[in-house]
């Protein structure tokens, strides 16, 4: 379902941008009131307009035609601020109007849209753009002042008047779209940061939450691993012990178990420390050593499985491979022991080369079929490709399973020896 974004949101986003108020009180008051800032900017420029225009005055003039000249300046006067109560809509609007009464007081003698020329250029500059500022006033004294010229040569209008209407309304569209570009440049670029700042926001927001799916993804893997692998041996132990009539191979049975459950539960310890808040807490953050394939080889032995190791070359490894490969020998024994009790081998190999490291996990005994999508393949899936490797896993005919993995050696962070993970070469 979506959900339309409030001002109560957007107020909350302001305060974790920790965005400074705007300066002044007046400022502040009409940012808030824009209506209202435009209604009494429009009543300014409409009396100061309405003021020359009432200076019209002609004795040779008709008494008609005088009040009739009268309501048409000051209904053109009015019309053309009213276009003000638009102006951060449609900025081009009162810049359009002020043109036309200019032109109108060029023949009347009259200066009413000079007021009105320097607010149109400036809310061109801010509300629309500096270029389209620039623009229009270059079309409009462009105009004035060939309509200007044009009157004085053909002597309708004086040289003087005509010189003076014209340049007064250059001179004010040029302060009005000077003061316009500096303001709406410096509104635009705060608008910019403001909205890249947001954009950061939320990005670092995604950030985060990526990261907690990346950590629960690692957890959960984790998990499975130390769970599964440690509860497939402890069942093994404890089904041999109840089944073996000799209490001295039962006590061992069960002195393994009771090992294999504290080195399961202090793993478990260690990875869950991630979790913890509590800065001095004495546990480590993340599991700090690998799993040895050697260590899980001779757990299924005690286990009573015919699992061997074989390790052929040697090199050196960064602890993120030597890790996962700890980990896929762990899954690919514990999915042998669970999958294939009847087993007569359960072979792992190891050859380490210079730029690879290949792992082979190989047994028989493997009847009916087994699902390929589990949460451990996917898990040794995700470990191979976080160290940039591959792993596969299928039946291989005749009951038997092959696992294989290739892991590149060379990785960032400092080397493994292979001797730390293999005792037994």
């Amino acid at each position: 379902m979506s959900r339309t974004r409030s001002r109560s949101d957007s107020i909350r986003e302001d305060e974790e941008l920790r965005l400074p108020r705007a300066p002044g009180l007046f400022r502040r008051f009409w940012a808030r009131h824009p209506l209202f800032a435009d209604v009494l900017l429009t009543l300014l420029c409409l009396l100061l307009s309405l003021a020359p225009a009432g200076r019209f005055a002609e004795e040779s003039v008709p008494e008609s035609t005088y009040i009739a000249i009268n309501i048409a300046t000051l209904a053109m006067i009015v019309v053309a601020c009213s276009t003000l109560l638009w102006r951060r809509r449609a900025p081009l609007g009162p810049f359009v109007a002020a043109v036309i009464l200019g032109t109108v007081g060029l023949f009347t003698g009259l200066s009413s849209g000079i007021i009105l020329l320097l607010v149109a250029c400036y809310g061109l500059a801010v509300y629309r753009s500096s270029r389209a500022a620039w623009t229009c006033y270059g079309i409009g004294a462009a105009w004035f002042l060939l309509l200007s010229g044009l009157l004085m040569l053909t002597g309708v209008i004086v040289m003087q008047n005509g010189l003076d209407t014209a340049l007064s309304y250059i001179v004010l569209g040029l302060i009005g779209t000077l003061i316009g570009v500096n303001v709406g440049g410096r509104k635009r670029y705060l608008s910019a940061v403001i909205d890249r700042s947001r954009q950061l926001l939320v990005e670092r927001d995604q950030q985060a939450q990526l990261a907690a799916a990346s950590e629960r993804a690692r957890i959960a893997r984790e998990m499975h691993d130390i769970v599964s692998h440690s509860l497939t041996v402890i069942v093994a132990l404890s089904e041999g012990a109840a089944a073996t009539p000799d209490r001295e191979q039962a006590r061992k049975a069960a002195t393994h178990t009771a090992d294999t459950a504290r080195a399961a539960l202090t793993e478990m310890r260690s990875m869950l420390g991630v979790l913890r808040d509590d800065d001095a807490s004495p546990l480590p953050l993340a599991p700090t050593n690998p799993a040895r394939p050697r260590d899980t080889v001779e757990a299924a032995q005690r286990a009573g499985y015919p699992a061997t190791l074989t390790v052929v070359g040697h090199a050196e490894v960064s602890p993120a491979v030597a890790h996962a490969i700890g980990r896929i020998v762990q899954e690919g024994v514990t999915n042998a022991m669970r999958h294939a009790p009847t087993a007569s081998t359960i072979g792992v190999r190891l050859d380490y080369a210079p730029d690879s490291v290949t792992i082979d996990i190989v047994n028989d005994g493997v009847s009916g079929g087994i699902g390929t999508e589990g949460f451990g393949l996917r898990g040794l899936a995700e470990r191979a490709a976080h160290v940039q490797g591959s792993v596969e896993s299928a039946p291989s005919g005749a009951g038997r399973w092959v696992l294989h993995a290739v892991l590149p050696t060379k990785a960032t962070g400092p080397a493994v020896p292979s001797e730390s993970m293999e005792d037994d070469r």
